[in-house]
């Protein structure tokens, strides 16, 4: 059974698809485009997320309803929410929080109604395995993915892969004070983004095993928008791609 494998932006999938084995297979259904085929041995569905909660999460059901993956990888973008992490870092989501839920008095702020429970958790082992396919990539690859220069643009010395908590939400977070008020309820989260805890209630839902990596684009203040497009392009897609292949060669081994 393959693995769905969900990309936030479209620059990271047209960098995977030129992976996939002869014979792969195109599906379009709900403006969504599937390629069914093998990534680096593995059998695999890759598509493209969408952005926003209800975008991401229709996109996981039908991967797991239509396509039967026995599992969920994430890839994407995300901005800094700790002050630790900087432009070029990798975090593996631990806990996945969806920072905008709040059905306040019925129940308390950030519990998903009906669930019992505000966050949820990645899928421990493939977390594990990400974490040090991220970290092979930042020590072994890098060099080679991303030129020096693009680097340099970025800023981007010594940079680190951690595994930490992450929030979504329909919100992009280009201001200092709505970060610093996210900490103030959230104090764990690493790393904020606009999907990956939707995808993460619909796995839990299905009880199918989901893991989520993120490169770091931006501070998520005012500087988030600062060459966001040539970020992707050069620097996220490198990122995707590179972990991806050192997490399923290791796999193959």
């Amino acid at each position: 059974m393959p693995i769905g494998i969900m990309a936030a932006m479209q620059e990271e999938i047209d960098r995977l698809l030129k992976e996939l084995a002869a014979g792969s297979e195109v599906v379009n259904d709900g403006r969504r485009t599937y390629h069914s085929g093998h990534l680096w041995g593995t059998p695999v569905v890759i598509v493209f997320s969408r952005w926003g909660k209800v975008a991401a999460a229709t996109t996981a059901t039908d991967l797991i309803s239509d396509f039967c993956v026995t599992e969920i990888l994430f890839t994407g973008v995300a901005g800094a929410a700790q002050p630790g992490l900087k432009v070029g870092d990798i975090v593996v989501g631990a806990r996945l929080w969806q920072h905008d839920m709040d059905a306040r008095p019925l129940f308390p702020r950030h519990e998903i109604p009906l669930l019992g429970r505000s966050s949820f958790a990645s899928d421990e082992k493939r977390c594990d395995q990400l974490l040090q396919a991220a970290a092979a990539f930042l020590r072994d690859d890098l060099p080679k993915a991303v030129s020096e220069s693009t680097r340099a643009a970025f800023n981007i010395q010594s940079p680190k892969a951690i595994k930490g908590d992450i929030a979504s939400g329909d919100k992009f977070f280009a201001h200092r004070a709505d970060r610093a008020d996210l900490l103030l309820r959230l104090p764990t989260v690493a790393a904020v983004d606009m999907e990956s805890a939707a995808v993460a209630q619909v796995c839990h839902e299905y009880s199918v095993p989901f893991t989520v990596v993120r490169t770091i684009s931006d501070a998520a203040d005012e500087s988030a928008t600062h060459d966001f497009p040539l970020f992707l392009r050069q620097v996220a897609s490198a990122y995707s791609h590179g972990i991806l292949e050192r997490l399923f060669d290791d796999s193959a081994r």
